[in-house]
């Protein structure tokens, strides 16, 4: 028994073959990046390029939508993301493919490297933002059950597969995306203080104590006559003149003796 089955073939080539579209914002401009590529520079081909990107402008928008939430408004994002269009459009070559294909990648770039360069008051290493944002979509899927406490370091290092000193560092990096101003009060009952009153200061007294427990021993093992001419130059603060004529030396040989005694000292102690 045969089945003429010539009334359902047409319906199933039809849906093998019609274009699938995933998203709603992804409008059909062929033709006008044809003609795009054919116009001379001037208003005409502005004004088609201007519509082109009018056409995929909602698309940028949903891109934008995806890093929302993330310490920079909307808006800005928008405009980063329509920058980021703007950038495809004018590269796009339609031999190659599908503008969506190219135009997703290179809006998504813009906006990453926009996080990256713009919205970190310190440059940070690329390992480390790689770090804060595993540990920042961990903490977000751990959580998003009802009810579900705040995961632990270790949850998150068995989620991402980090170590648990990687998670660390990815925290910290959360909260550290912007700088507080060393002018910015720090509360503490009725009289408030900056935070640049709580810094300490480097205390040149540790470089001495440093350099005379360097020289201790070599002062040591000198000669006592030269330890003498030391003590009455540098403690007492005797001319070499006045310390001539205490030894019954000449100030030519106290100088001589000074300028050995330190060299020796000094090599003593840089060992």
């Amino acid at each position: 028994m045969l089945i003429d089955m010539s009334t359902s073939r047409p319906a199933a080539t039809a849906a093998t073959t019609a274009p699938r579209r995933t998203h709603d914002d992804a409008p059909d401009t062929a033709s006008r990046f044809a003609r795009l590529i054919a116009l001379e520079e001037g208003p005409e081909r502005d004004a088609v390029r201007d519509e082109i990107v009018t056409a995929w402008l909602p698309m940028a928008h949903r891109i934008a939508g995806r890093f929302r939430d993330r310490g920079e408004a909307i808006e800005d994002l928008r405009q980063v993301a329509a920058l980021g269009l703007v950038k495809a459009v004018d590269r796009f070559d339609p031999e190659r493919g599908a503008f969506e294909s190219y135009a997703v990648p290179t809006i998504t770039g813009e906006i990453k490297r926009h996080f990256r360069d713009r919205m970190w008051a310190l440059r940070v290493p690329r390992r480390v933002q790689e770090l804060r944002n595993k540990v920042r979509v961990a903490r977000r899927e751990l959580a998003q059950s009802p009810g579900a406490p705040e995961p632990s370091i270790a949850d998150m290092a068995a989620h991402t597969g980090l170590t648990e000193d990687e998670v660390v560092a990815g925290l910290e990096a959360l909260e550290s995306f912007s700088t507080l101003s060393l002018d910015a009060e720090v509360p503490s009952g009725d009289d408030g203080y900056s935070l640049a009153d709580t810094l300490g200061a480097a205390d040149s007294s540790f470089d001495t104590v440093i350099d005379r427990e360097s020289a201790k021993e070599g002062l040591r093992r000198l000669p006592e006559r030269e330890r003498a001419i030391l003590y009455m130059r540098f403690f007492e603060d005797m001319t070499q003149s006045r310390i001539a004529d205490q030894l019954g030396i000449s100030q030519m040989h106290v100088s001589r003796l000074i300028s050995r005694s330190c060299e020796r000292i000094r090599q003593e102690a840089l060992r």
